[in-house]
């Protein structure tokens, strides 16, 4: 494990979901918004990903923790619409 990844998954949250035999997307889906929503890093979250993904989802395409992180990036990169005042002056 490299030291970028050792600082993006400092508690090994998603290290962990790749070790877990039979884990389900629901699961996974825990695991990541924990992880996500306790993360405390420079880096912008989808390039935290990104980084992720590459280190762990090349060898596994079909694990559910896969999955969750590439439609986490596909989200991300998805532009919202913005209601109210923030809509109508952006």
């Amino acid at each position: 494990m490299t030291d970028l990844i050792k600082a993006i998954d400092p508690r090994g949250l998603i290290r962990e979901s790749y070790q877990i035999d039979g884990i389900r997307i629901e699961e996974c889906r825990s695991i990541f918004l924990d992880w996500a929503l306790f993360d405390d890093h420079a880096m912008a979250q989808g390039e935290r990903i990104t980084a992720l993904l590459d280190h762990y989802g090349t060898d596994a395409p079909e694990h559910p923790m896969t999955q969750v992180m590439r439609l986490a990036l596909e989200e991300a990169a998805t532009p919202k619409r913005r209601g109210g005042r923030k809509g109508r002056l952006g």
